[in-house]
């Protein structure tokens, strides 16, 4: 959550640092801001409410000259969205700007102290706390800004990626981590700095990811000098990104989030390349058979992921159990680090997370880690901090997901555990060979039977526009599908704020059948695969009830069409592969409902991209 960005060269700082926050807009947009040291040694700080074009409007009449600068998009922690708890935040003289994402748990006692020695708050952040604590102990003790930012950070309790300038010093720019992410891009004489390198990919690919408890102290005309908090020097080999500029344009798209749901066909083809041979018979995933001892003797796997990507763990759940014979438990992570679970050392602890960074999966890999357990990311952000906190993983390259209700990402992360799942199952012996084959031959095959889904995009636009007045949502499936219904009820929620529940079918006479009227629309996943005749009772009860009925169906299935007010037929698959087929027709409703209603797709309220804080 939030984005910082800094830039310290020899062009013009505020061009590049503006372009970076509207890159960097998917992780908040409750307001923006920028400093900067301009060509006077003045430091200038301007902030506005809103989004990044409202401080642009903001800026017009302003002194932005300068080639240094940090800036900041801000999703709000502490002190609600304004523009005095926008980011960057003065220090008391002025002479300090700094920029925060994460949150200092222990603010209010600092604050406390602070207040008591004279110093006086603008803002109700915590941000505001820290750069006075680093101003202070300057003063105090009378030394460079580098080492009053260590010092300061021994204090803090909590997370952060924090970026400072200085009054008077138009060379430098201090940086530090912990818990929230932040690279480094090193260009021809200039640097550049931000919390994820879609905004640095324009102007190099070279970069150093920061760790855990560092500063980084960057000078014109210097190499990048590295140190811990506790004043250990650090050495980083300088990586190169994997990533294009085209990849973070809506390349003809209304909105990311329609062109990340047109994506899926292409990167669910990249998620398999070199995992599934030419043949199309086989899988081989190295993280596994790298590690493949210790899979084979795992008594238990657990699954640890919040929001979509728990949804995904959930489908992990069932194809790991059905293929490779391992019990599976599948863990919110915010609540597995805080309950003090049973972990052994044999056990396997997978991590999902989108971006990497997400704080309550780092929480729940350090707490598995203690305890002996093997530890396996998937991911899509190569360099993020799970890759770099794991024993072992698979990347999901689908690229950039900028759009904040997840799409490409779940799809791609459902791909990799049914590769983890085939993988040990063919290592453990537990498929047989034709039905392994077979599975691996239907998989090659979904990329394009997601492209023939996608052509259902008109007519799921046509009957969404029905939809806008519901209030409420209701979402079913069985088996593999009840993952599938919450998660297409989640996108629903996100982004268009229908209030929506998914529901194992089944348990819908335990409580929300007594919802269903004839202004309730329910969406039900019935493919003629797994307890069809069962889905097809659960409908039946559904329009007993004058229940409006939308159900996704597969291609040709008259039965279900006809007991349906509305139906989306999607092509035949086996049942362990139905999630990666029907839930693009739940983005698609999800989607329109939202456009029609005039919602912001990409930048819903109160959400943001990665979830940083807890």
């Amino acid at each position: 959550m939030c984005g910082i960005v800094g830039y310290l060269g020899n062009k013009e700082a505020y061009p590049i640092l503006i372009k970076g926050l509207h890159r960097l807009e998917y992780r908040g947009y409750d307001s923006a801001g920028v400093a900067l040291v301009n060509n006077n040694n003045e430091l200038k700080v301007y902030k506005a409410k809103g989004k990044v074009s409202d401080l642009e409007n903001f800026t017009k009449d302003k002194d932005i000259s300068g080639t240094i600068g940090i800036a900041h998009t801000r999703w709000a922690t502490h002190g609600e969205p304004n523009d005095v708890n926008a980011h960057p935040h003065y220090s008391q003289s002025n002479s300090l700007a700094l920029i925060h994402n994460g949150i200092i748990e222990n603010y209010a006692i600092i604050k406390e102290d602070l207040i008591k020695r004279g110093f006086k708050f603008q803002s109700d952040t915590d941000t505001e706390v820290l750069v006075q604590l680093i101003e202070y102990i300057k003063n105090k003790n009378n030394i460079k800004l580098s080492d009053a930012v260590q010092l300061a950070l021994t204090q803090a309790v909590g997370a952060y990626a924090i970026a400072v300038i200085e009054k008077g010093n138009p060379d430098q720019i201090v940086a530090a981590r912990k818990s929230s992410p932040l690279v480094i891009g090193i260009g021809d004489d200039e640097f550049f700095l931000a919390s994820d390198a879609t905004p640095i990919i324009e102007y190099t690919n070279r970069v150093i990811y920061l760790d855990d408890e560092e500063v980084a102290v960057i000078k014109r005309g210097k190499e990048v000098k590295i140190k811990t908090i506790s004043n250990v020097v650090k050495t980083h080999e300088i990586k190169e990104l994997e990533l294009s500029l085209n990849e973070l344009e809506k390349g003809g798209f209304p909105h990311f989030m329609l062109k990340e749901i047109y994506e899926q066909p292409k990167r669910i083809a990249e998620a398999m390349r070199g995992r599934i041979n030419v043949e199309g018979n086989t899988v081989s995933l190295a993280g596994i058979i790298d590690n493949k001892e210790r899979f084979l003797e795992a008594k238990r796997i657990l699954i640890v992921a919040c929001g979509t990507s728990w949804h995904a763990g959930l489908i992990g759940e069932y194809l790991i159990e059905e293929l490779a014979r391992i019990p599976v438990e599948v863990e919110y992570a915010s609540e597995f680090r805080y309950r003090n679970p049973v972990i052994n050392k044999g056990d396997i602890v997978i991590a999902i997370s989108q971006s990497g960074e997400t704080a309550d999966t780092l929480a729940a890999i350090e707490l598995a880690r203690k305890n002996g357990a093997f530890v396996y990311g998937i991911c899509n952000v190569v360099g993020s901090s799970i890759p770099r906190n794991t024993d072992s993983g698979s990347y999901t390259h689908v690229g950039p997901e900028i759009g904040v209700a997840s799409t490409k990402a779940f799809t791609a992360q459902v791909t990799v555990l049914s590769l983890i799942a085939m993988t040990i199952a063919k290592l453990k012996n537990t498929i047989e060979p034709c039905h392994f084959e077979c599975l691996v031959k239907e998989l090659s095959l979904i990329p394009e039977k997601m492209k023939k889904t996608l052509e259902l995009n008109e007519k799921i636009y046509e009957f969404a526009r029905i939809f806008t007045y519901a209030k409420n949502f209701i979402y079913l499936g069985r088996g593999y599908n009840y993952p599938v219904a919450l998660e297409g009820a989640l996108k629903l929620k996100e982004i268009s704020y229908i209030h929506a529940e998914g529901y194992p079918a089944a348990e819908m006479k335990h409580g929300p059948i007594a919802l269903i009227d004839a202004e309730m629309p329910v969406v039900v996943i019935a493919p003629n695969k797994g307890m069809y005749e069962k889905t097809i009772s659960n409908i039946q009860e559904v329009k007993a009830r004058k229940g409006k009925v939308i159900s996704i169906i597969t291609e040709g299935d008259e039965t279900v069409k006809k007991l349906s007010d509305y139906s989306i037929e999607i092509p035949e698959t086996e049942e362990c592969f139905v999630p990666l087929l029907a839930s693009i027709p739940l983005q698609l409703l999800a989607y329109h409902i939202a456009v029609v209603k005039g919602c912001n797709v990409d930048q819903p309220r109160n959400l943001a991209k990665s979830v940083t804080v807890e």
